[in-house]
């Protein structure tokens, strides 16, 4: 690469598996943990929670240490790779830490289960605010807030109200209140109608999947988890052990989520660099992962991409 093309990145490894904690159950190794504590922005590939009783999703726990309050997931179509529709670009903002995820659940008797959805007016204006802050500084021009408060009317409402209040603060955006359902009919009419989402946990799990689905599945769909303590950028897909070692997966969604992290960091020329090399590799359809119903191989992708970024 040219001297100019190098991001002034230095980057610090961590492993990441699971380790056996005093309980008994496994859990992220405690270096791991302080070495992004101490760097404050991170970046990771899929991790697995195997499924069943013993096992903590480490996911979950890299978010309740960070406090990695809002999962922004930008959904656009990518120019050269045909799906269903060519012009989504819309970006969902999540509340990540609460809402019917916050785990708490009993058995009221045999047979009835009592699962208690969680909103709190902080972790909703954090949110709120933090989408408003999101669409202004990414020149986006409006943020749709989605939620039921018509049939939940405190939970959804509260965090409804939270969203109005950052309204307030930021009159420069747009901002309209849709109903979920409305929604998910709508996107899938047409998706050039909305521009930055912002709603509460679960239903946020469940749309950001869907916009990604839009525009050619979770392969090419970056995130990241913004929080208190720090930032964690990560690609959103799982794991695949059936193609593990064999040079065949599509980086490009790890590799757009490192974009994000640049942007996140203000280094915004760098970023732009990757992110046209990326892209252009795509629609140029000579190097595409089996996914994109290509035949290159993961390297040969890669290498491209590089070539492109050194040329840059």
């Amino acid at each position: 690469m040219g001297h100019s093309g190098c991001v002034p990145l230095e980057w610090e490894t961590v492993d990441v598996t699971p380790v056996r904690g005093p309980d008994g159950k496994f859990g992220i190794p405690q270096a791991a943990i302080d070495s992004v504590n101490k760097n404050k922005v991170g970046l990771k590939g899929p991790l697995m929670t195997p499924v069943g009783k013993g096992h903590r999703s480490l996911n979950l726990a890299l978010r309740k240490e960070f406090n990695l309050y809002a999962n922004v997931r930008p959904c656009r179509s990518l120019e050269g790779y045909p799906t269903l529709y060519d012009d989504v670009d819309v970006v969902t903002i999540r509340e990540n830490t609460e809402g019917e995820y916050s785990g708490i659940e009993h058995e009221i008797v045999d047979g009835v289960v009592q699962s208690i959805k969680l909103i709190t007016e902080e972790a909703s204006s954090r949110v709120a605010e933090f989408a408003f802050e999101y669409a202004k500084t990414n020149n986006r021009s409006k943020v749709t807030a989605v939620h039921k408060a018509n049939i939940m009317r405190m939970s959804d409402g509260l965090f409804l109200r939270c969203c109005r209040d950052a309204a307030e603060k930021f009159p420069e955006v747009k901002f309209e209140e849709k109903y979920l359902d409305t929604v998910c009919l709508n996107m899938v009419q047409d998706p050039t109608q909305y521009d930055v989402l912002v709603m509460p946990n679960l239903y946020g799990d469940i749309l950001s999947d869907m916009c990604a689905g839009l525009v050619g599945g979770l392969g090419l769909t970056p995130s990241g988890n913004i929080g208190l303590n720090g930032a964690l950028f990560e690609s959103v897909h799982g794991t695949a052990p059936d193609i593990a070692g064999k040079d065949l997966a599509n980086p490009t969604a790890l590799l757009l989520s490192a974009v994000m992290m640049l942007r996140h960091l203000d280094l915004n020329t760098h970023a732009d660099v990757i992110q046209k090399a990326a892209l252009d590799t795509i629609k140029e359809g000579k190097y595409r992962t089996g996914d994109l119903g290509g035949k290159a191989k993961c390297s040969e992708f890669t290498n491209e991409i590089c070539s492109k970024v050194a040329a840059a």
